[in-house]
């Protein structure tokens, strides 16, 4: 049986004791907790469909597992979708939109023809429901893109076809961080790679850093859009070379101040973003996170509440970056309820970020300097069994979001009600 609201508030007022007992002010944690955001992913919500239909197959080295039923058709019910999953999720957030999800009004508009106009529905929206936008130019799933290759490609007429599509995005971008008060991040991803082993690594990489000087040769006011760039490992269809490495991207973003992207899902599989983000915040003045879980590859998982979401959280609360940093999702599984992954995900991306806020970080960097790593070690696996499930459920109480499993019923009528029925 649910824990009544008496018996939440009894367990919370025991936990802020037992955090005060190691100097954690539990209040301070949940006030800084609320104001800070997370960026939803729209493509959790149709499996990174769009509404262009005008390929197939999304290409680019993504794929997307699984039937189950519900999949957003139109604008309309991936909003719907949406406005119910962040019912569920405490705090205020963010959308992050692909170009793919414009709405031109029935009339086919071409990807360097985009304007801030073909986006008006999500701006207005977004502005109804107190939310700030996110925007990624879709360089995949288009013909320009069949064979792999975008803003590096060797002709010149592709490549500035996919350059005039950044700089349209760049635009977008701005407008709709202008119409809603908030810096949108713009986030440039491709997919450009060689399945197998290329004889010229370096002519792809002089087109691509030639193309993104151009996408960026137009100054665009920072107060509306920040640029970012993502790196990755490999993809399907580029397992031996990827055009934007990490090496490749932290250098254009060092030496072009850009915002660097690092997707947790987009390094070898024994490489962790949360042991990057100290050495990167050395020479960035911002970062964008994409938040993913990766099983074995880049397989875009749900975020569950792993060691290394607990690592990236605490790396951003111990340097003191979450002024610098912006904290975007990105997985898509089509095995579950769509909506349900976006609630699963973002609470754990939340739960987190409060378990780092209320780490009595002080005393590990104490025992630590003075070097008493058998202390260190010591406090670090007694933090573990503080009673944060306590403070989360009074957050969540507090914001008028179900607590524990609650959400689960109000998923299952939504499933009812609306999905099934699609």
């Amino acid at each position: 049986m649910p824990d009544s609201t008496h018996h939440l508030e009894q367990a919370y007022e025991l936990a802020k004791a037992r955090y005060a007992a190691w100097g954690v002010d539990t209040e301070a944690a949940i006030e800084r907790l609320t104001s800070i955001p997370i960026s939803l992913h729209c493509w959790q919500g149709d499996d990174v469909g769009g509404f262009e239909h005008a390929v197939d197959q999304i290409g680019g080295g993504l794929a997307v597992t699984g039937n189950y039923p519900g999949k957003a058709r139109t604008p309309d019910e991936l909003r719907s979708d949406l406005q119910r999953a962040l019912s569920l999720i405490p705090g205020k957030h963010r959308l992050n939109l692909h170009a793919s999800y414009a709405e031109p009004g029935g009339k086919p508009v071409e990807r360097n023809e985009l304007a801030p106009e073909h986006f008006q529905r999500w701006i207005d929206w977004a502005k109804e429901q107190s939310l700030g936008l996110d925007f990624n130019p879709t360089y995949f799933a288009h013909e320009k893109a069949n064979d792999g290759l975008t803003l590096s490609h060797p002709d010149p007429g592709i490549r500035r076809f996919w350059i005039e599509h950044g700089i349209a995005c760049r635009k977008i971008g701005a407008a709709m961080g202008q119409a809603l008060g908030t810096p949108c991040v713009t986030n440039v991803w491709i997919p450009d790679g060689y399945k197998d082993t290329p004889a010229d690594r370096k002519g792809p990489r002089e087109r691509l850093a030639a193309s993104l000087d151009a996408i960026f040769a137009e100054a665009v006011d920072p107060q509306w859009n920040r640029d970012a760039v993502e790196a990755k490992l490999f993809g399907i269809g580029s397992e031996s070379y990827v055009v934007g490495s990490h090496e490749f991207y932290l250098g254009y973003a060092v030496t072009r101040k850009k915002l660097l992207c690092l997707d947790a899902g987009h390094f070898h599989p024994t490489e962790v973003i949360s042991d990057k983000i100290s050495s990167v915040m050395l020479y960035l003045d911002e970062l964008l996170l994409h938040v993913s879980r990766g099983v074995r590859w880049d397989s875009d998982h749900v975020v569950t509440l792993t060691d290394e979401l607990q690592a990236i959280a605490q790396e951003l609360v111990r340097g003191d970056y979450l002024q610098r940093v912006h904290i975007g999702l990105d997985f898509f599984d089509a095995s579950i309820n769509r909506v349900a992954a976006w609630v699963i995900g973002t609470r754990c991306m939340i739960k987190a970020l409060l378990m780092a806020l209320l780490e009595p970080a002080d005393l590990l960097r104490t025992a630590e300097s003075t070097g008493n790593l058998t202390a260190r070690l010591a406090l670090q696996e007694e933090f573990k069994t503080l009673p944060y499930g306590a403070v989360w459920d009074n957050y969540c109480l507090r914001s008028n979001v179900p607590v524990g499993r609650a959400w689960l019923d109000d998923i299952k009528r939504y499933e009812i009600d609306v999905l099934s029925q699609r």
